[in-house]
């Protein structure tokens, strides 16, 4: 502030005194050299405060550093490899208790149709007719099996009977299959002979339209054993 009242006081005093000079004259050599070192002092002066502004500017300015946002630079939560595996291995243990309960499902629970469905995809994939066959006979026991349980659970219904329906339609249909494919084939007596010993106990326990299914299925079955001897 006092430097700047100097220089202020400097240039008026250099006003009064050509405001003296007459006109078309010019400055006496004295005022010049006067003139000239204020001008030079000037220059100096500002030069010293420019540089003192680009020194300010360059030198990062002292104080606490700034404080970083809240979720700035977060260290990564650990990663738990055993919630995986134990997910995995849950995942794993459900299918297998699924497949099982599937397996075991009888006509009219609620896995029976998967069950069904599964079957007839296998079935439906063989492109090989003596695979496709077996399968086939596979599923007539099955059937044979699921009879069994029903009559030992439930009795007697329409579950029974389309059932056997059912058992019926896969015997004839596989043992015709494998008798193109292998004729003479030891497989269908076999399957007859296993067949008979699982339909047999059924009788006493069916009446009905349930009873002739199952004399009519044995009669079919007994025709496919060769004769002994």
């Amino acid at each position: 502030m006092n430097r700047a009242r100097r220089s202020r006081e400097r240039v008026l005093g250099h006003l009064t005194e050509l405001s003296g000079l007459r006109l078309g004259g010019g400055p006496d050599p004295a005022f010049r050299e006067r003139l000239r070192a204020d001008l030079a002092s000037a220059d100096r002066a500002s030069s010293r405060a420019a540089s003192r502004a680009v020194l300010r500017a360059a030198t990062p300015a002292s104080g606490p550093p700034p404080r970083r946002g809240r979720h700035a630079h977060r260290r990564p939560r650990r990663r738990r490899p055993w919630l995986g595996q134990l997910a995995s291995a849950g995942v794993a243990v459900t299918m297998m208790v699924s497949m099982i309960s599937t397996y075991r499902a009888v006509p009219g629970d609620t896995l029976y149709p998967l069950k069904r469905a599964a079957e007839s995809t296998l079935v439906r994939l063989s492109t090989d007719d003596v695979v496709r066959a077996e399968r086939e006979l596979v599923s007539a026991n099955t059937r044979a099996r699921e009879v069994a349980q029903l009559l030992g659970e439930a009795g007697e219904g329409p579950l029974v009977g389309r059932t056997l329906k059912e058992m019926e339609q896969s015997t004839r249909a596989g043992v015709t299959r494998l008798e193109r494919a292998e004729p003479r084939s030891p497989k269908i007596s076999e399957f007859a002979e296993e067949q008979k010993n699982m339909v047999e106990p059924m009788i006493e326990q069916l009446d009905g339209d349930e009873h002739d299914q199952a004399v009519g299925y044995l009669d079919y079955i007994e025709g496919l054993v060769p004769p002994s001897g």
